[in-house]
């Protein structure tokens, strides 16, 4: 794997099925709550389930499923190739 082949992009942007790692958040009152749910740098997020209108989003972090909606998907920042 060439590091050129790795993308950082924000969590709401990825489809079902991928595989990522959390790199950072954006900063809002929500980063906090973001950190004690498990979604902390260096994290392997995996995007379970995206609704059907595309809201909210199941992710598998830290070995559970966590139900998110798609405005705090778009404050965190992830990699994934």
């Amino acid at each position: 794997m060439n590091v050129k082949d790795e993308q950082i992009v924000r969590l709401s942007e990825l489809p079902a099925g991928t595989k990522a790692v959390i790199k950072s958040h954006d900063e809002s009152e929500f980063q906090l709550t973001l950190m004690e749910m498990g979604c902390v740098p260096g994290e392997p997020v995996w995007v379970e389930m995206i609704a059907p209108m595309g809201d909210p989003m199941a992710i598998n972090i830290a070995g559970y499923y966590l139900s998110i909606r798609k405005k705090e998907a778009d404050k965190i920042w992830v990699e994934y190739n």
